[in-house]
């Protein structure tokens, strides 16, 4: 059976008294979301806040991004190792805004992948096509290339220890989302293009949608048949939207 997962992306929001609400709040909640495991990727600062509130809670968290090296002079970086020394479990990597704002290409994402499961957490392994590149009817090109040169990198047997989120850039943070319909189309696109590699594989790759997903739209795309759950940005700071949200994904 395949994992149903909700994790929240805060992005670079957040601070030490607004935090402590909401991850005090999420901690309170957790007995009402068995069924689903539920996360918050904060930022960098906020992972020690994040594991002191959360450690008994049952909810995990996790970070937005990590470095593809171990260390080094790499100034204002942070290693994979440095970011399990705080408990966390997942990492994102390759999410739309590092792909376009920080020009990190397939390689990268797959270089960040590996060293993530080298440390033995989670990468949240993100892919997605602009609108132009959907408008140009080429979605599965890209989607197919980010995730080719992801299994380049880790192999079957990493991304098995992975999760997959299909997050279109045309729907992060415009109020835009896929319909279920399309987003599910994507999702199939993707779990039959890893089931031709390994059937083992695809049958059980926890896969999230990510784009506006809220409380109103969260059951119908968590409905369908290849979407596991959802990668949360805005509504995860809104405590009762974002519990909302993963008790749309409890089966």
């Amino acid at each position: 059976m395949r994992q149903r997962l909700v994790a929240g992306n805060w992005k670079m929001f957040g601070s030490s008294a607004r935090n402590q609400l909401l991850l005090e709040g999420l901690a309170t909640q957790a007995d009402s979301l068995r069924g689903v495991s539920c996360a918050v990727c904060v930022p960098f600062p906020y992972l020690p806040q994040a594991r002191t509130v959360l450690s008994d809670s049952g909810i995990a968290w996790g970070a937005q991004n990590a470095s593809q090296w171990p260390e080094g002079a790499y100034t204002g970086e942070v290693s994979v190792s440095m970011i399990a020394e705080f408990g966390c479990r997942y990492v994102i990597v390759g999410h739309s805004e590092r792909r376009a704002m920080f020009h990190e290409d397939d390689q990268l994402v797959a270089a960040k992948a590996k060293a993530v499961l080298e440390q033995g957490m989670t990468p949240v392994v993100c892919v997605g096509e602009s609108l132009q590149e959907r408008e140009a009817g080429i979605t599965q090109d890209v989607v197919s290339r980010q995730l080719d040169a992801v299994i380049a990198g880790i192999g079957m047997d990493g991304l098995d220890k992975s999760v997959l989120a299909y997050e279109p850039v045309w729907a992060i943070g415009t109020g835009k989302t896929a319909t279920p319909d399309e987003a599910q189309a994507v999702h199939g696109f993707l779990r039959s293009t890893v089931s031709a590699r390994d059937a083992d594989v695809g049958g059980r790759l926890t896969m999230l949608y990510g784009g506006s997903v809220k409380a109103a739209n969260a059951h119908a795309l968590f409905g369908m048949d290849d979407i596991d759950g959802g990668l949360i940005g805005g509504a995860s700071l809104k405590l009762d939207e974002f519990i909302a949200i993963c008790k749309a994904a409890i089966a």
